[in-house]
C-alpha cells in the first residue's frame, strides 16, 4: 500500500498524506504532469474525472469535471501556483459552476505536493491547507482521506509497480 502516513492538524488547518512508490521520481512526477495519466488515478470508477483544460505551468488554469453513474456532473478547477519539476507542485483547488468557472462563494484549498527520491524509491507528500476548521471538517466528513488514499493507491498500477 503506497500511503504510509496520514496526519490531520486542525490547529494548522492541514491534512497531509505521504505515499511511497518503488519508481524513479520522473515517473511519479509524470502522473501529475500528463493529464491523461492524472485522469486515470485521480478520479474513481464511480466518478471518473476528465480534464477539459490543463495548463501545467505556473499561473496555469485547469478545469475538470467528474461524472456520476446517473450522468450528473460536478465541476472543479485548479490554479497552478508553482512548479519546480520534479520536486514540487502547488495548486489551489475548488468547485466550479456549470460553465467551469471557479465558484467564488466557496473557499479554495491549497495543496502542495513534494517529491523526494533516492533513485529507486520516491516519496510523494501532499499537504492540503484549508481556509477554516469548518472547511477542513467538511472535507474530512466527505471522505477525502479515504478517497485520496484510494487514488494514491491506483498510481502503483500506472507505474507498473
Amino acid at each position: 500500500m503506497p500511503v504510509t502516513r496520514v496526519d490531520e492538524d486542525p490547529e494548522e488547518l492541514t491534512l497531509a498524506l505521504t505515499a511511497e512508490y518503488p519508481a524513479p521520481v520522473a515517473r511519479v512526477w509524470r502522473v501529475w504532469s500528463d493529464p491523461r495519466l492524472l485522469e486515470s488515478w485521480w478520479g474513481s470508477a464511480q466518478r471518473p474525472v476528465t480534464f477539459d483544460r490543463y495548463e501545467f505551468t505556473a499561473g496555469g488554469e485547469c478545469r475538470y469535471h467528474l461524472t456520476w453513474p446517473d450522468g450528473a456532473v460536478d465541476r472543479g478547477w485548479w490554479r497552478i501556483c508553482a512548479i519546480d519539476e520534479p520536486r514540487r507542485l502547488e495548486f489551489e483547488d475548488g468547485p466550479a459552476d456549470a460553465d467551469g468557472n471557479p465558484d467564488i462563494a466557496v473557499d479554495a484549498t491549497h495543496t502542495k505536493v513534494t517529491f523526494e527520491s533516492d533513485g529507486e524509491l520516491t516519496r510523494m507528500a501532499l499537504l492540503s491547507t484549508f481556509a477554516s476548521v469548518e472547511q477542513q471538517e467538511q472535507h474530512v466528513a466527505m471522505g477525502v482521506v479515504e478517497g485520496v488514499t484510494a487514488s494514491l493507491d491506483r498510481i502503483d498500477a500506472l507505474l507498473g509497480t
